[in-house]
C-alpha cells in the first residue's frame, strides 16, 4: 500500500543573488550563561556566500565552505531564499546548520524530511548574525555534502533540541508545555562547563557581589549585574527602594531578617520526568555568635517558606512553586529533561530572608508528547500524500512514528499503515471520494506517546456531470446576478470549481469565461444597457473539466431618461401665483413634493404665499424609469403687509398711572418678517388716539395715566411692505393711585407740654384715604409716628417746655401711601425748672478746702482791700458737715435763681444757682434726708426724689504718751492700753510725731501698735514727741508735747591690757588710751585677781599703764582695765571690762622660759580669744557669706543633675 520516492537530488541550494547578512558589532557579554550561539551557513560547490565583517569590508567565500554565524541573542533571523527554495535548520553537538533545500510539491517516506523555516522572530530589533572570528576560516571537516540518500540525511539528523533553546524566549514553550530533554555529548559538555566557570570567574573579578556575602535586599539576592536584575524584572529604582527599606528597619527586625537570610540550600530527592520532591531544614544561628542576646532566639513559630525554581540558569528568572510552612515540597507539572534550579526563602512577619544557595537538577527523560495530527499534502483519487512535525521527544531521541488508519470503513477500529523513522508517508491504492481516518504517534527509548487526534482526509474522484444551466438572480442596467447548482453525482467532499462562460449579442467574439471558482453565484459586471447575453456553465475538478451546460439568454434593464433643462418662468410672478413652462414640475418650499404630472410644458402655481422663496425642478419619466432631476430654478413671491394683529391683553394688575401690555404676532406677516408694532391709546373721554409705543418688543408700558380712568389701546404691525390694519380696541382702567401729599398741618400749643396738631384730607385718587399718619420729633430728620388713624387733629402730651419739635403728616389708603407733607416746626412755651436728676457727696479732700457762698458774700466788700492777703478758707469736719453737689436739671427756657435744700425736721436752706453746698452745724454719727428744688423765674420746679446721707462719728482723742526704756541712744515709748502689737485691721490707729531743730513735726509711726522704739539718737539730748489717734471718722487732736531726754553714754571697752613680767615680783601692765568724751575726761581701773579670788582694784587714774609689785612667784595673776567717764554734773559712768590677761609663776629657767613662753602664748591666747570676739555686723555678714556659698552649690547640682 505504500511506497518509497526516490531521494532528492541537491542542486543550486544559494543563489548569487541572496542578500547580504549584516554583523553590527555584538552587544556587551552578560555576566552568566550569555544566550550567545553558533549557526553554520552551507555553502555549496560552485556558489558564492557574500558577509559583511565587523570592520565593514565584505567578504565572498565561495563553496563548498561553512560559514559560522554568531547570534548574540540565540535567535535566528530570517534568510532570504530564491523562489523554489526553503531553509533548513538543523543542530549538532550545539552547533545549528542552515541548509537550502529545493521545495517539492510531495514527500515520500523515503526521502529527508525537511523543516520548514521557523517564522521571523518576534523581535524585529535583534541584531543579524555575527559571524565567528575565531572560526574564520572555516574548518574543512565541518564540511558535509548534501547528495546523499537516507544514510546521508541519518548521520546528519540530530535530535531536535527545546526550541527555547534555539529561538527567542516567546518560542520557548511545546505545545503541551514542557521542553525537551537538551541532549549533549561529553565533549559539548565539558567545554560548555569551562566556559560556566570562566563566566563565573569573569562575574566575580567584574565587581560583582561577593558569594558569601549578605544581599543588599531581604526581597531578592542579586549576584549578577544590573543587566541580569533588569532581565529578572528588576530595574534599579526598585533596589534603591528597597535599600531605603532595610534601613528604615529596626535592629530586631534586622536580627530576624539575618536569622531568615540563614536557610541553608535545599535538597532534591525523587526526581521523576515531570515532578520532584524538594526538602530544607528552617534556619539555625551558628554556634559562634553571642547566644546572650535578647535578639537571638529561635525561629517563631509563623515561619513559612518560598520555593521557586528557575529553567534559564542560575541566575534566570525565578517563578514560585510552593509558599507554606512545611519543610517540604512536591514540585509538580516539571518538564522532561530539563535542567532546574531550585532555592528556597524564609518568611516571617512580613519579613523576606535572603534566598538560599540555589541547587540544580535534571528532570528524567519520558515518552515523546502527543504529536499534531498528520495533515494532506497532497493527493489523488487513489493516493494520498500524508505529511507531520516531529513532537517534543522528552530528552530521548524519536527512532520512529506508528501512523494508523480506519481503511475508510469508519467503524472506530484502527490498523497500523505506517512504522518508521520518516516524517512522511504516501497511502495508495484508495477508492475516489472517500473518507479515511488517521492517527499518529512518536516512539523513543522510553516509550511510545499518546495517539494524536483523529483526522479526517478524502480522495479525489472523477470527472463531474454538466451542471444545469444558470438562473437568473437579479438584474440591473449595467449588472445580472447569476446562480447555478452544484452537479447531483459528484459527492460532497469533492471539491467542483465552475467556470462561467458569456457571449454578447452581436458582439462576435463567442463564449469568454467571466468567473472562475466554487461559489454558486456570480454577478456579471459592466454590462450594456437593454443588452442581451447569453451564458453556460461548465464544472471541474482535479480530474477534469466537465461539458458545458446548455446556453440561456438574459437582457439587462434598460436605463432612466436624461436630465431635462431648467424650468423658465412665463409673465409677472404675482404674491399668491406664477407661471412655469417645462416638462413635468415638482415645486417645494420647505420639501421638495410633486405640484403637477402631465404631457403639458408649462404650469400656473397658484395658492402660494406671499413673500416666499420656492425651489422648482423638473424630471421626465419612462419605461426606463425616471430621470436626473434638472437643475433648481428659484423664485421668490412679493411681500405685502401683514394682518391685523390680536388686540392687546393686560399683564398683571394695572397700577395707578402704569399698565404693563403684551401682544403675539400676526397671524399673517405678508411673506416679510414683522419689523415693528405700534400701539395707539385714546383717552375716556376723547376719541383722539395718541401713539405711545413703537418698535420691535412684544410686550410694553404705558405710563402717564390718571388713577381710577379707562383707557382704549389698539395695535398694528409692519414688515418692509409696511404697516398693516389697526386691531380691535382693547379697554383697560387703571388701578387707585396714592393719595396726594398733604398740606401742612397746625400746630397750637395748649401747654408748655401738650400741642394739638391739626391737618386736612388731601385728593384721594380713586381710593378713599383709610388712614392719617403724623410724625412727632425733635429733629427735623429724626422724627417717629406719634399717631395712626383717621382722625384731623392730635394731640401731643409729654414734651419738654420751651423746646423745638417738627411733625409732619401723609395720606394713606388702599392704593398706597402719599407723600409726607412739609415739615412744620413748633417751639414749647417756657416753665418751671426740671427735678434735680442726682445728687452727689462731696470728698473728704473737697470737703476741707471749700468756701461757702455765704463767706463770699460777707467778704465782697472786702476783696478789694485783701487781694493779696486773703484769709484761708475754713476747715469743716466731716462729723458736723456734709457736702453735696448736684446736676443741675434742665431750666426749661427761664434760668435758674436758686435752689432749696430740704433737711426734713430742719429748716430749708436756700442757695444760690451753684451746684455744691456744704450743711454746717449736724449731729455727728446723724442720718439725714436731703432733697432739692430748683427755682426760677416762672416758680419753683418739682423736689427731686430723697437721698439719705449720714454724718461721721467725731475722731477719737489722743492717748497718754509714757516712756518705758531709754539709753543713750534709743527711746522706747509707749501709749494706750491694747498689746504691743495689734493688727492692721483695727479700727483705731495712731501717728507718733516727732519735733526736729526747726520745730516741725516729723511723723515716725503711724499704725495700731501702742508701743515705738526710737532708735539713731543722740546722748544727753532732749526730744519732743506727739501723738494722735484716727480711725474711720476721722483724725483726732494731737496730745500735748512730751519731752524725752537720753542719758550720757559710758565709755567704750578697752582692749585687753598687755602685761610684761618685769623680775620674779613685778610686772609691767599698759593699755590703749581712749579720747574724751564730749569734753568729760577719761581715766582706768585695773582690777588684779590671784588664784581662785575675786577682782581687787590695783589702780586708779588717768595713765594708761601701771607697774605691779609684792607679786608672789608661785601664784597666777590674772588682770583686766575699764574706763571711766567723769560727768562735770553727773556721777561717773563706767564702761565695761576688757578681756582678761592671765600672768602665770616661773619655776626654774628652762620652766621660767618655757613657762615665760607658755606665759606669753597664754596671753597670746587670751589676747587672740579676746581679737576673735566678732562684732553683730561681722556675724550678721559671715552667716550671709555661708547662705550665699551653699545656695549656688544648690543651683550648680540642680543644673547640672537635675537639667542635664
Amino acid at each position: 500500500m505504500a511506497d518509497h520516492t526516490p531521494p532528492l537530488e541537491s542542486g543550486q541550494l544559494l543563489s548569487p543573488e541572496l542578500p547580504i547578512l549584516a554583523s553590527p558589532p555584538p552587544p556587551a557579554m552578560v555576566n552568566g550563561e550569555g544566550p550567545q550561539q553558533v549557526i553554520l551557513v552551507q555553502v555549496n560547490p560552485g556558489e558564492a556566500f557574500t558577509i559583511r565583517r565587523e570592520d565593514g569590508q565584505f567578504q565572498c567565500i565561495t563553496g563548498p565552505a561553512q560559514v559560522p554565524m554568531m547570534s548574540p541573542n540565540g535567535s535566528v533571523p530570517p534568510i532570504y531564499v530564491p523562489p523554489g527554495y526553503v531553509s533548513q535548520i538543523i543542530e549538532e553537538n550545539g552547533v545549528r546548520r542552515v541548509l537550502v533545500l529545493p521545495q517539492q510539491p510531495e514527500f515520500h517516506p523515503g526521502g529527508h524530511s525537511p523543516l520548514h523555516h521557523p517564522p521571523p522572530p518576534p523581535h524585529a530589533h535583534l541584531p543579524a548574525f555575527i559571524p565567528h572570528p575565531a572560526m574564520m576560516p572555516p574548518p574543512p571537516h565541518l564540511y558535509t555534502g548534501m547528495a546523499g540518500g537516507v544514510g546521508d540525511m541519518s548521520s546528519q539528523y540530530i535530535s531536535q533540541y527545546h526550541p527555547a533553546h534555539i529561538y527567542s524566549e516567546q518560542d520557548s514553550h511545546s505545545q503541551h508545555g514542557r521542553p525537551p530533554f537538551v541532549h549533549r555529548d561529553d565533549r559539548t559538555s565539558k567545554t560548555h562547563e569551562r566556559l560556566q566557570k570562566k563566566l563565573k570567574e569573569r562575574q566575580a573579578g567584574g565587581g560583582g557581589q561577593v558569594k558569601d556575602s549578605p544581599p543588599p535586599s531581604p526581597q531578592k539576592t542579586c549576584n549578577s549585574p544590573l543587566t541580569a536584575d533588569i532581565h529578572n524584572g528588576i530595574g534599579g529604582k526598585g533596589s534603591e527602594a528597597e535599600q531605603g527599606q532595610l534601613r528604615h528597619l529596626d535592629k530586631e527586625a534586622q536580627a530576624l531578617q539575618a536569622l531568615l537570610s540563614t536557610i541553608s540550600k535545599p535538597v532534591v530527592s525523587d526526581i521523576q520526568a515531570r515532578g520532584a520532591v524538594v526538602s530544607w531544614s528552617a534556619p539555625n544561628r551558628p554556634e559562634g555568635e553571642n547566644s546572650s542576646m535578647e535578639n537571638d532566639c529561635s525561629p517563631p513559630e509563623n515561619l513559612s517558606f518560598e520555593v521557586s525554581i528557575s529553567v534559564s540558569g542560575k541566575d534566570g528568572k525565578y517563578q514560585s512553586m510552593y509558599c507554606g510552612g512545611e519543610p517540604s515540597a512536591t514540585l509538580e507539572d516539571l518538564r522532561p529533561a530539563t535542567d532546574y534550579h531550585v532555592r528556597v526563602q524564609a518568611m516571617c512577619n512580613c519579613l523576606q530572608g535572603s534566598p538560599s544557595e540555589a541547587v540544580s537538577f535534571t528532570t528524567l527523560s519520558c515518552e515523546p508528547d502527543p504529536p499534531n495530527p498528520p495533515r494532506k499534502a497532497s493527493g489523488t483519487k487513489n493516493t494520498l500524500v500524508l505529511q507531520w512535525k516531529a513532537p517534543c521527544d522528552n530528552g530521548s531521541k524519536i527512532q520512529n512514528y506508528i501512523l494508523q488508519w480506519d481503511e475508510g470503513k469508519g467503524t472506530g477500529t484502527y490498523e497500523q499503515c505506517y512504522y518508521g523513522p520518516q516524517k512522511q508517508y504516501r497511502v495508495t491504492k484508495l477508492s475516489p471520494a472517500s473518507r479515511y481516518s488517521f492517527r499518529l504517534a512518536a516512539k523513543n527509548d522510553i516509550g511510545v506517546s499518546e495517539f494524536s487526534e483523529v483526522v479526517d482526509l478524502f480522495t479525489s474522484c472523477s470527472v463531474p456531470l454538466p451542471p444545469f444551466p444558470p438562473e437568473l438572480e437579479m438584474t440591473g442596467v449595467t449588472w445580472l446576478c447569476l446562480k447555478w447548482q452544484r452537479p447531483t453525482s459528484s459527492p460532497k467532499e469533492d471539491d467542483i470549481y465552475y467556470i462561467l462562460e458569456m457571449e454578447e449579442e452581436g458582439s462576435g467574439y463567442g463564449f469568454q469565461p467571466s468567473y472562475d471558482g466554487d461559489e454558486l453565484t456570480c454577478t456579471v459586471r459592466n454590462l450594456h444597457r437593454s443588452t442581451k447575453y447569453k451564458f453556460r456553465v461548465a464544472a471541474y475538478n482535479s480530474e477534469g473539466k466537465s461539458n458545458p451546460s446548455q446556453v440561456v439568454e438574459f437582457i439587462t434593464n434598460p436605463d432612466r431618461p436624461s436630465c431635462p433643462c431648467r424650468p423658465v418662468i412665463r409673465g409677472r410672478v404675482l404674491p399668491n401665483s406664477f407661471k412655469m413652462a417645462w416638462g413635468e414640475l415638482s415645486l417645494t418650499s420647505l420639501s421638495w413634493g410633486p405640484v403637477y404630472s402631465g404631457p403639458a410644458m408649462e404650469h400656473v402655481c397658484e395658492g402660494l404665499k406671499p413673500g416666499c422663496s420656492y425651489q422648482t425642478r423638473v424630471y421626465c419619466m419612462s419605461e426606463g424609469g425616471q430621470s436626473p432631476l434638472s437643475e433648481t430654478l428659484q423664485v421668490q413671491t412679493p411681500a405685502v403687509p401683514p394682518g391685523p394683529c390680536q388686540p392687546p391683553r393686560l399683564v398683571g394688575k394695572p397700577k395707578a398711572r402704569e399698565v404693563q401690555l403684551r401682544w403675539g404676532p400676526p397671524q399673517v406677516d405678508g411673506g416679510s418678517p414683522v419689523s415693528c408694532y405700534c400701539v395707539e391709546v385714546s383717552g375716556p373721554q376723547s376719541e383722539e388716539s395718541r401713539e405711545v409705543y413703537q418698535g420691535p418688543e412684544l410686550d410694553c408700558s404705558v405710563g402717564g395715566l390718571m388713577p381710577g380712568k379707562t383707557y382704549s389701546f389698539r395695535l398694528k404691525a409692519a414688515n418692509k411692505a409696511g404697516f398693516g390694519p389697526l386691531s380691535e380696541r382693547c379697554e383697560v382702567t387703571t388701578g387707585p393711585g396714592a393719595p396726594e401729599q398733604c398740606k401742612s398741618p397746625s400746630t397750637t400749643c395748649k401747654s408748655p407740654s401738650c400741642v394739638v396738631v391739626s391737618w386736612e384730607a388731601p385728593p384721594c385718587n380713586g381710593a378713599p384715604v383709610t388712614e392719617f399718619r403724623l410724625e412727632w420729633g425733635a429733629a427735623e430728620g429724626c422724627m417717629q409716628t406719634c399717631y395712626t388713624g383717621s382722625g384731623l387733629s392730635h394731640e401731643v402730651k409729654g414734651l419738654l417746655p420751651s423746646t423745638n419739635y417738627f411733625c409732619r403728616v401723609q395720606a394713606v389708603n388702599v392704593a398706597g401711601v402719599g407723600l409726607f407733607s412739609e415739615a412744620v416746626l413748633c417751639q414749647t412755651p417756657c416753665s418751671v425748672p426740671a427735678a434735680v436728676s442726682n445728687i452727689y457727696v462731696l470728698k473728704e479732700s473737697e470737703l476741707l478746702r471749700y468756701e461757702t457762698q455765704v463767706d463770699a458774700d460777707e467778704d465782697e466788700e472786702e476783696e478789694e482791700e485783701e487781694e493779696s492777703n486773703s484769709r484761708p478758707p475754713p476747715v469743716y469736719s466731716p462729723s458736723t458737715c456734709l457736702g453735696i453737689c448736684w446736676d443741675p436739671p434742665c431750666d426749661h427756657g427761664s434760668e435758674i435763681t436758686s435752689y432749696l435744700i430740704d433737711l426734713g425736721e430742719r429748716q430749708p436752706v436756700v442757695v444760690g444757682p451753684v451746684t455744691k453746698h456744704i450743711i454746717q452745724h449736724l449731729q455727728p454719727d446723724t442720718s439725714y434726708r436731703i432733697r432739692i428744688q430748683a427755682l426760677n423765674s416762672l416758680g419753683a420746679g418739682p423736689f427731686s426724689h430723697t437721698f439719705k446721707l449720714k454724718t461721721k462719728p467725731l475722731p477719737p482723742q489722743p492717748p497718754r504718751l509714757e516712756c518705758t526704756a531709754f539709753s543713750h541712744q534709743t527711746l522706747r515709748l509707749k501709749w494706750g492700753d491694747g498689746p504691743a502689737k495689734a493688727a492692721t485691721s483695727d479700727a483705731l490707729q495712731y501717728q507718733l510725731q516727732m519735733g526736729d531743730k526747726s520745730g516741725r513735726f516729723i511723723s515716725l509711726y503711724k499704725g495700731p501698735c501702742h508701743t515705738h522704739k526710737v532708735q539713731r539718737l543722740n546722748e544727753s539730748t532732749s526730744y519732743t514727741f506727739r501723738i494722735q489717734a484716727f480711725n474711720e471718722a476721722g483724725e483726732g487732736p494731737f496730745s500735748n508735747v512730751y519731752t524725752f531726754t537720753t542719758p550720757r553714754s559710758p565709755p567704750a571697752p578697752v582692749k585687753a591690757p598687755k602685761v610684761e613680767r618685769v623680775d620674779d615680783n613685778s610686772c609691767e601692765v599698759t593699755w590703749e588710751a581712749l579720747p574724751p568724751m564730749k569734753g568729760d575726761p577719761v581715766i582706768y581701773t585695773l582690777q588684779c585677781m590671784m588664784g581662785n579670788s575675786e577682782f581687787k582694784q590695783a589702780y586708779k587714774g588717768a595713765a594708761t599703764s601701771f607697774h605691779v609689785q609684792n607679786l608672789q612667784s608661785s601664784s597666777d595673776y590674772r588682770f583686766r582695765v575699764c574706763a571711766i567717764r567723769q560727768c562735770q554734773d553727773a556721777p561717773e559712768l563706767s564702761g565695761p571690762y576688757s578681756p582678761t590677761v592671765t600672768l602665770s609663776p616661773q619655776r626654774n629657767d628652762v620652766a621660767l622660759s618655757g613657762s615665760a613662753a607658755g606665759s606669753g602664748s597664754r596671753t597670746g591666747t587670751e589676747s587672740n580669744r579676746a581679737r576673735q570676739s566678732l562684732t553683730d555686723e561681722q556675724c550678721a555678714f559671715l552667716l550671709l557669706m555661708v547662705f550665699a556659698v551653699i545656695a549656688i552649690l544648690i543651683a550648680f547640682v540642680i543644673q547640672y543633675f537635675v537639667i542635664k
